[in-house]
């Protein structure tokens, strides 16, 4: 007997497809069972004999006569192929489907031919099952069969398996069900004589003997029949509006969905056996076909992929998709095609894609607090998620700080680029430069700023009469191709701030409310960001201007030292320089850091280079100052106030870094101390660059003092370079970056082009302000210095004296010899009076005559107002009035008390009146 034949349901469906194959599965029935299910069926089989065994076709989808399970999965074609392998077919198959399903087929316990722990277990069989031997009698009955064809064990057990079938031709009805003509069902006889409606399985079941016998199930046939249902689910998947395309090992498109999204008027059954990327090149492209490949050789689905192209039925258009494949295999489990089934997404994708630009835009924007970076940030994020060409406008005084009053503004308020960006690969290019004015502007812009109203031009074409107040634009929009345009006023806390246009040139789709509506969106946002830059820049711009007041505007008059320097600032505004001239023709140089930004660093910094100057002025020695700097930010900080502001700005005082030199151009040494800043930069003449061995002391306000100053001889003409900590990098280094030694080394003309190079050389690297301080030392000759050791004698005031004159008229300073002679014989006496030791006078001939008179004592000398009547008490009042200023400075032993006087002009004839001086204490 040939083997029947059924077809699976998509071989029912498409009859004509050459490449339809039958797959069949053959089991060996006993000869009585297989004719009385056959008869059932309607069917002649005439009885063989016992040995003698038929074979019956099973095809995997569609249930087979005798194979019911494999209407349910393709699992029931493997479980007739390995039923007849005994103990390890079953305990196979088992290790396959799981336990209960091979016991479904078999009624054998699989844990019990395991040896299971659990032989009590109970088999969870659907249905009634009963076994035969193979001459057709019932060996077992079992409790569902009972319960379902109303016999008893006694009534069933020896007697032949057809008496429980019926031999009736037309079978009946059951429940509403149809029997006849429904393949793979057959009509069991209740004992009551109803007939029943069944699908029928049989298994084998070896013994050990070698003895087969066979189980028989009995499942009632549900009011629906599985195959019509999988028949009609087939066929509404075919005609649904998801896209289901059945793809060949090849890849070739064996059946497809005509209704499907992308494919409804464009593609058609035409298209079957053609390759798959022929079919939709815009969607199939080789990240797609690769993803089919891997289906096909390994066998395992992809869901929830997302695609995005341009479907046969909308070429002009990107659509996005979310695809599932998955792999079809045939009952020996081999992958034979790959189903696709797909959905459009698109309108959800814009959404997502919506969204997803908002998220971005909110993390891109606003990174920094200056206006143009932000301006710029907006352009970049809504290219290309937005729109093709994006620019920026930003009003004026924005850019300054300054804003308008809030709500409309003029149409003739001035505009300033602010950003531009155009998609890449897009040949358009931004009309303005950053940071130039607009010099005109269509009315489309100039009447967002008066009702601060987004505006949708869909078509340029048909309205460009607005563009023709602009025709510099207008070309440029017209050569990007720009079909469409939005304008967004650009508005934050009610105050204009300036304009964003988008325009769309290579996407076709116009703009419309959605993307008005995103764009809107995004412009409150980036109006928010630039709105904190423009109060940033504001308070910036204030303290700069305040921390410049405070700096020095010009070098003080003094000829110790030729000084450049370089000022460059940037985030914060607590760097300070300085240049002070000291008596005895001495300089001090300082360069200090305050970290801190806005107008209370930029007080800070003020009070502090006040505060220096003020003790410079005591003639402190550098460790000294440092130290008295530290207790005045170390009070500053253990103040008591009720004012927080005032509180925190006094704490701000600590750790501020210092570093303080003095140079004295008669002895040519300079002494170095600093506090938590970076040592200073000595460049002899020869271009050696050292860094003296200065003690890092700490910063002010911050560890504990004492500071420790070192002396370093320096040659006339070496450089004193002082630089802040962004050019030294750290305050403990003691060796400069190869790019700056060289810079500092090198041979510059001037020093402020020495200057110019080393900023030149850190542009663009450092983030802080920098701070360069160059000093080229010079020296007093000995022509210009007259000095003279004298004892401790009243006597010696006129020897003094005589001494003084003669200096002055070597030096042609005649006119200065009276008052020359009256600071000398008063400083002389004063020192003799109330001092020790040796006294030492020198005479200095620089800017000024200097007068000094050094004795061993550290008595400080006081200024008196005598009266008519005293004796005394008038020496230094009258030093006072001759001298333009005088002081003492304090040595290791002694101290010396000098005196100024300023050098008649040139070509001036001496008078015999002296004006006034400057007094300075």
């Amino acid at each position: 007997m040939d083997p029947c034949t059924v077809k699976t349901p998509v071989q029912a469906i498409d009859q004509a497809d050459p490449r339809d194959r039958v797959h069949r599965v053959a089991i060996r029935t006993p000869t009585v069972l297989a004719a009385g299910i056959h008869a059932a069926l309607g069917k002649s089989v005439a009885p063989k004999p016992a040995r003698s065994i038929p074979w019956i076709g099973v095809c995997t989808g569609i249930c087979a006569p005798v194979m019911p399970w494999s209407g349910r999965s393709p699992r029931g074609a493997e479980a007739a192929r390995v039923g007849s392998c005994g103990d390890t077919g079953l305990v196979g198959l088992a290790a396959r489907w799981g336990d209960e399903e091979a016991e479904t087929l078999t009624g054998v316990d699989v844990n019990a031919r395991r040896g299971s722990s659990e032989p009590g277990r109970q088999s969870s069989v659907r249905g009634a099952r009963l076994v035969v031997d193979q001459q057709g009698a019932v060996t077992e009955w079992s409790a569902e069969a009972q319960r379902l064809l109303g016999y008893s064990a006694e009534e069933v057990l020896g007697r032949n398996v057809t008496v429980l079938l019926s031999q009736k031709g037309p079978a009946s009805t059951h429940a509403g069900v149809e029997v006849a003509g429904l393949a793979g069902v057959v009509a069991a006889r209740h004992r009551n004589g109803h007939r029943i409606a069944v699908r029928a399985g049989v298994a084998p079941i070896p013994d050990d003997g070698g003895t087969v016998r066979w189980s028989v199930l009995f499942d009632p046939v549900d009011d629906r029949d599985e195959a019509a249902l999988d028949a009609a689910v087939l066929r509404a998947l075919w005609d649904s509006p998801l896209g289901v395309q059945v793809l060949d090992p090849e890849l070739r498109v064996a059946r497809l969905n005509p209704a499907g999204p992308g494919a409804r008027g464009a593609v058609s059954s035409e298209d079957v056996g053609r390759f798959a990327r022929e079919v939709a090149p815009g969607v199939v492209d080789d990240e797609l076909e690769r993803r089919l490949r891997s289906v096909v050789e390994t066998g395992q689905p992809v869901t929830a992929l997302e695609l995005v192209g341009r479907p046969p039925a909308d070429p002009d258009h990107e659509h996005a998709y979310e695809a599932t494949l998955l792999p079809l295999k045939d009952p020996a489990g081999a992958v034979c095609g790959v189903l696709v089934a797909s959905q459009d997404t698109s309108a959800r994708h814009r959404i997502r894609a919506r969204l997803d630009l908002l998220v971005k835009a909110g993390s891109r924007i606003g990174t920094t607090l200056d206006v143009m970076t932000t301006a710029e940030e907006l352009a970049e994020a809504c290219v290309p998620g937005l729109a093709d060409i994006a620019t920026v406008d930003v009003l004026d005084n924005v850019l300054q700080g300054e804003a308008s009053q809030p709500g409309p503004v003029s149409a003739g308020a001035l505009l300033r680029r602010a950003g531009f960006r155009a998609a890449e690969g897009l040949d358009a290019s931004s009309a303005y430069r950053p940071g130039e004015v607009l010099p005109c502007y269509p009315p489309a812009f100039t009447t967002r700023l008066a009702d601060l109203q987004p505006r949708l031009v869909r078509d340029l074409e048909a309205d460009r009469e607005w563009l023709g107040r602009d025709p510099r634009r207008a070309d440029l929009i017209h050569s990007a191709g720009a079909h469409s345009l939005l304008v967004v006023p650009l508005t934050a806390r009610g105050v204009v701030l300036g304009l964003a246009g988008f325009y769309r040139a290579r996407t076709p789709d116009p703009f419309d409310e959605d993307d008005l509506a995103l764009a809107t969106e995004l412009a409150a946002r980036a109006a928010v960001c630039l709105d904190n830059a423009r109060r940033y820049t504001k308070e910036r711009n204030a303290a700069r201007t305040l921390q410049r007041s405070l700096l020095p505007q010009s070098v003080p008059e003094q000829n110790a030292v030729d000084v450049a320097w370089r000022y460059e600032p940037s985030g914060g505004v607590g760097d300070w320089f300085d240049v002070i001239p000291l008596s005895g023709a001495r300089v001090a140089l300082v360069v200090g850091h305050l970290v801190g930004q806005g107008m209370q660093a930029a007080a800070d910094m003020g009070r502090l280079r006040t505060a220096i100057a003020t003790l410079a002025a005591q003639d402190l020695a550098p460790e000294e100052l440092l130290a008295h700097l530290h207790d005045l930010v170390t009070g500053h900080v253990g103040e008591c106030t009720g004012d927080p502001g005032v509180g925190s700005a006094a704490a701000r005082l600590v750790g501020a870094s210092c570093v303080y030199a003095v140079y004295d151009p008669v002895s040519r040494r300079c002494t170095l101390a600093r506090a938590g800043h970076p040592a200073p930069v000595i460049v002899r003449p020869g271009g050696l660059v050292e860094i003296p061995d200065v003690p890092a002391g700490p910063p002010l306000g911050a560890g504990h003092p004492p500071y420790e100053a070192v002396d370093v001889e320096l040659p006339a003409g070496s450089t004193i370079a002082l630089l802040t900590s962004s050019v030294a990098r750290t305050a403990e280094a003691q060796t400069l970056p190869a790019r700056l030694r060289e810079v500092l080394g090198g041979p510059h003309r001037t020093l402020q082009d020495a200057c110019n190079a080393v900023v030149h050389a850190l542009h663009g690297r450092e983030d802080d302000g920098i701070v360069l301080l160059l000093a080229c030392t010079k020296s007093v000759g000995a022509d210009q210095v007259g000095a003279w050791t004298l004892p401790n004698d009243p006597e010696v005031v006129a020897t003094a004296r005589t001494l003084a004159v003669r200096q002055l008229v070597d030096w042609g300073l005649l006119d200065l010899e009276f008052a020359t002679e009256l600071i000398v014989s008063e400083l002389v006496t004063n020192a003799i009076r109330y001092g020790t030791g040796p006294i030492r006078l020198r005479l200095i001939r620089d800017l000024t005559l200097i007068c000094e008179v050094s004795d061993g004592s550290s008595t400080a000398p006081h200024l008196r107002h005598a009266y008519e009547t005293d004796e005394g008490g008038r020496g230094l009042f009258l030093v006072t009035q001759l001298a333009r200023r005088w002081g003492t400075r304090y040595a290791a032993r002694g101290k010396t008390i000098w005196a100024e006087q300023a050098l008649p002009a040139a070509g001036v004839e001496p008078t015999e009146t002296y004006p006034r001086p400057l007094v300075t204490a």
